[in-house]
Parts: structure tokens; C-alpha cells; sequence
């Protein structure tokens, strides 16, 4: 890969794409059989395996953890978490840290190869759902490579457990708020859907849950061309930004593009975190931009919203 430094100007160059349904790739393979991706706007640097110091009451896939630049970093078998054989020391080349749900982890792998740039529209949903399939959010093809994206919101949940619940206090509040209203949630994560489903359960609100934003965007325009008014049904819309057809920040867009529509609220919840994020919610015209995965704060923002309902 030619270390880091390559890595960071392609992140550099590729956040130019945002906003644009594209989306940009790293490549990496945990045998030698198969290609995955990540999202670059997820991975914070790349580095060679480091010493690593066993922790006995690990979850099975987390492999120890590192000093990696003064901070400790669990690191992630990320062959043994989708269901693989574990990594042997001698493969085990690389580690991705990344930034996922406001934590960071590293994801040991076999091979880090290159950045690659796809049309968000050419991003599918996975065929099959067992064993590796099970761990996949979406797939895509680069010349004739099929790319294999890993839904690391399901890894996480499996090693780290679920998402705590939303505090009493802020349940007690909800309940006159939330009486009769339904949300519209966006999300290719099925781990996320449900653990946003959760959420609003547990303040009272109804949820209609789709697969990614075509979907969203389908279902909304259904609605208006039977004559109902989208913002009376719907209180507001949350979205992930990175999903297969058609992303966050595009379906924010076609929504304000949409005289019918373009008075909903939005709220884009995403693994993406960053000062970027929050500069792509005006770029696009959603309200608002939460990082995963807090449930108060959402839960929080959902209540402001119902609250004032600007």
C-alpha cells in the first residue's frame, strides 16, 4: 500500500465525492480468496501488525489490544468475526483503525491493496444470508473483482453487545410527544435499523423501516402521489449516509428537491462522524447530523424536534 501516508491523500481527494453518490473504498482481503471494502471516511490510518497483548476476558474475535500512538486500541480478527478461520500470525499483515460508532477499533487482515471510487447506484444489496453473507452489508464489482462490504455495525454489536437503552428519564418525557407519530428509518445495516426500531419503541413512536435511500425515496413519493401529506404522516425521516443505490446525503437532496417533501424533516445518524459530516448536512439540506451510536441523543433529538416542531 506504501503506508500511510498514500492512504491519507486518497481520503484527501476522495471527500470530494461526498454529496455525490459516490462512494470511495478501501480494498482488503482477510484470505486470499476474497476482496472487502470499508469506507475510507471510516479508517483513520493503516499499519502494519503491532505487538499485540492478550486481554483473558476478551470477546473470541478481539485478538488483543495495541498502543497505537499513545491510545489502547482493541483490535478485531475481523476473519474470525464474519465467520472464518482465525488469522495466523504469520498472515496477519495489517491492521485498519477505524472510527466506528464514536469508538475506535483495529481490524486485523491478511492484505491491504488500494482506494477505489464507485458509483453508489452500482452498490447492491447481498444475496444469502448465511455464514460470511450474514456479516455483509452490500456488494459491488470493480472490473472483475466482486467486492465484499462488511456490515461492521453487526461485528461491533456482536463483539461489544447491544446499544444500552435509552435512559427513564427522558422515556417518561416522551410518552405525550410521541402519542400517534411515526418516523420513516433508513438504514442497509440490519443491526442498525433494529437497534434505531428499538429506540423510538421505547419512546413511543411508530417506525417504518427501509433498506437504503431509493427505498426511502420510493416510499415517500408513493405516498405523496396518493395525495397525502407526507409531513402529517411522518414526523421526520432518519438516515444512514452510506448505503447501497442511493446514499444519505442524495436522498436528503431529492427530498428538498421534491416540492411535496421538501418540508420534512431529516436527520442523518451515521458511523461517519466529524466536522465533514456536519458540513455536508447544509451542502445537502438535512436538519440535522447525529453520530452512532448514542441512544439519549438520539432519542433527545427525535423529542426537541416533536417538541417545537419546526
Amino acid at each position: 500500500m506504501g503506508a500511510s501516508t498514500g492512504l491519507l491523500q486518497s481520503i484527501d481527494q476522495s471527500t470530494q465525492l461526498a454529496g455525490h453518490n459516490r462512494l470511495a473504498l478501501l480494498l482488503f482481503r482477510v484470505d486470499a480468496r476474497q476482496l472487502f471494502g470499508i469506507n475510507v471516511f471510516k479508517v483513520q490510518e493503516v499499519i502494519p501488525r503491532p505487538a499485540l497483548t492478550w486481554l483473558p476476558s476478551a470477546h473470541p474475535v478481539v485478538c488483543g489490544v495495541a498502543d497505537i500512538r499513545g491510545r489502547v486500541v482493541p483490535i478485531i480478527d475481523l476473519a474470525a468475526a464474519v465467520g472464518g478461520p482465525r488469522t495466523t500470525r504469520d498472515r496477519a499483515a495489517h491492521v485498519i483503525v477505524a472510527e466506528f460508532n464514536r469508538s475506535v477499533q483495529g481490524f486485523l487482515v491478511q492484505a491491504v491493496e488500494r482506494i477505489i471510487h464507485v458509483d453508489v447506484q452500482d452498490v447492491k444489496p447481498p444475496h444469502g444470508s448465511g455464514g460470511a453473507k450474514g456479516y455483509l452489508t452490500a456488494v459491488t464489482r470493480y472490473g472483475d473483482d466482486l467486492i465484499e462490504i462488511v456490515d461492521v455495525e453487526k461485528v461491533l454489536s456482536d463483539v461489544i453487545g447491544e446499544a444500552p437503552l435509552v435512559s427513564d428519564t427522558l422515556m417518561g418525557a416522551a410518552r405525550h410527544l410521541a402519542q400517534g407519530r411515526r418516523i420513516l428509518v433508513a438504514d442497509d445495516s440490519r443491526v442498525a435499523r433494529a437497534q434505531v426500531e428499538k429506540i423510538l419503541t421505547q419512546i413511543g413512536i411508530e417506525c417504518t423501516l427501509v433498506n437504503d435511500g431509493r427505498e426511502a425515496l420510493r416510499y415517500l413519493q408513493s405516498l405523496a402521489d396518493q395525495g397525502i401529506d407526507v409531513t402529517e404522516r411522518l414526523a421526520m425521516v432518519i438516515s444512514d449516509v452510506e448505503m447501497p443505490d442511493l446514499d444519505g446525503y442524495t436522498l436528503a437532496t431529492e427530498i428538498r428537491r421534491d416540492p411535496r417533501l421538501k418540508a420534512l424533516y431529516v436527520i442523518l445518524h451515521t458511523s461517519l462522524s466529524g466536522v465533514f459530516n456536519n458540513s455536508m448536512v447544509q451542502r445537502v439540506g438535512a436538519n440535522r447530523f447525529i453520530a452512532k451510536f448514542s441512544p439519549d441523543e438520539l432519542a433527545q433529538a427525535v423529542l426537541e424536534r416533536l417538541r417545537t416542531g419546526e
